[in-house]
């Protein structure tokens, strides 16, 4: 890891009175995303709290808006190195903010109201995305293709978690929807004339489940069967599934999916039926964390109290990775007490507007707004980072 600059002292003070002064909205943010979760793609509220804060603060909204309804782009300054903070705040079904998105989006916007206080003196512009559908679509690969990423220098953003960690990596991941459709039959009087789509699915599961020892190193392969048939006296006529595929980078999940795809296609050639593969959201890349950033973020959190890892381990997926592809990022662990419970659970997720996960946003966000204020200042980071 390389060993990062701090920013200087007085810049420090400012990002700290900035936090200060936007204390209660920030957290005021992270209490009302926890409280009223909306699903991936459906987060019009708490896009709108963002906006209003964003707002408030003096910045402008693009021109031109992402085409995710509740994306956004917003800026505050005018230096030529562009620091994007990116912003989840979507939940899941059932069981809430159970991933923390609520803290992830706090802290991001917590950085750039810190970031916007020195934005001149530090010769940056700050630029806020908010990136919905984590969990599912993939907002931030929608919004790459978009352009919404092209002037920017470095992104960041921090992950609510159990522990601070920097470093890590995360598995490259893409789904998939798989229809098999046949002809149906009476199971009894007529079976002869049916075509059989469960079948198919049954032979495709187990040419998968052999394929699983031929498949990269750290590879995941995930099925399940969303539909089989609904009379046990009818031959089924569709069958259904997911498949998830992840892999430690996008160059193994290429290989990955053509291994899955021959074996699906097996099912379809054993028993007649015709196959539909229909792929469900963006491919995630794996993630690179920015070693110098990282350091920096680390460091400053030091300065919060807080005694933070290195784990380059992977760490599930996120659509991070595909932006880390794109320019330097980070996307740290930010811990606060949870309790022993773990991501997408109903008791993650009652944790997530304690007096801890407050901190929390509050360290993140300093964290975050200190790796790119000592970047900034840095004279050959600066010219890395605008390369």
């Amino acid at each position: 890891m390389s060993t990062a600059v701090t920013a200087p002292a007085v810049v420090q003070k400012q990002l700290e009175s900035a936090l200060e002064r936007w204390e209660p909205e920030v957290l005021g943010l992270s209490h009302a995303i926890h409280a009223d979760p909306e699903l991936s793609g459906e987060e019009f509220r708490a896009a709108k709290r963002v906006r209003a804060l964003l707002a408030a603060a003096g910045f402008a909204f693009d021109a031109v808006q992402p085409s995710l309804p509740t994306a956004l782009s917003a800026k505050c300054g005018s230096g030529s190195l562009v620091v994007g903070l990116c912003v989840e705040y979507d939940a899941l079904p059932d069981i809430g903010h159970a991933c923390g998105h609520n803290v992830n989006a706090a802290s991001a916007v917590g950085a750039a109201l810190a970031l916007a206080a020195v934005a001149d003196d530090l010769g940056i512009t700050v630029k806020v995305l908010g990136t919905p559908a984590e969990e599912s679509l993939g907002g931030k690969v929608v919004m790459i293709k978009e352009g919404f990423f092209d002037d920017v220098s470095l992104a960041m953003m921090a992950h609510a978690a159990a522990a601070d960690v920097v470093g890590g990596t995360s598995l490259a991941m893409c789904m998939w929807e798989v229809l098999y459709e046949g002809r149906p039959a009476h199971a009894a009087a007529a079976p002869d004339e049916g075509i059989n789509a469960l079948d198919a699915l049954v032979v495709a599961q187990t040419a998968l489940a052999l394929a699983r020892q031929q498949l990269p190193a750290g590879s995941i392969l995930s099925v399940i069967v969303t539909e089989g048939g609904s009379a046990v006296n009818v031959i089924p006529d569709r069958a259904r599934a997911s498949v998830e595929m992840r892999a430690p980078d996008i160059a193994s999940l290429r290989i990955i999916e053509d291994r899955v795809r021959r074996c699906l296609e097996a099912g379809a050639l054993a028993s007649r039926a015709s196959l539909t593969v229909t792929p469900s959201g963006n491919p995630y890349a794996e993630l690179r964390q920015d070693p110098y950033l990282s350091e920096a973020y680390r460091k400053a959190m030091v300065l919060r109290g807080r005694e933070v890892a290195f784990d380059p381990a992977p760490v599930a997926s996120t659509d991070m990775g595909n932006v880390s592809l794109l320019v330097p990022s980070i996307h740290p662990l930010l811990g606060y007490e949870v309790g022993g419970a773990a991501h997408h659970t109903a008791e993650f997720a009652a944790h997530g507007a304690t007096a801890s996960a407050d901190r929390a946003v509050l360290d993140g966000a300093f964290g975050l707004a200190m790796a790119a204020a000592a970047a900034a200042v840095d004279p050959r980071e600066r010219e890395r980072l605008l390369r």
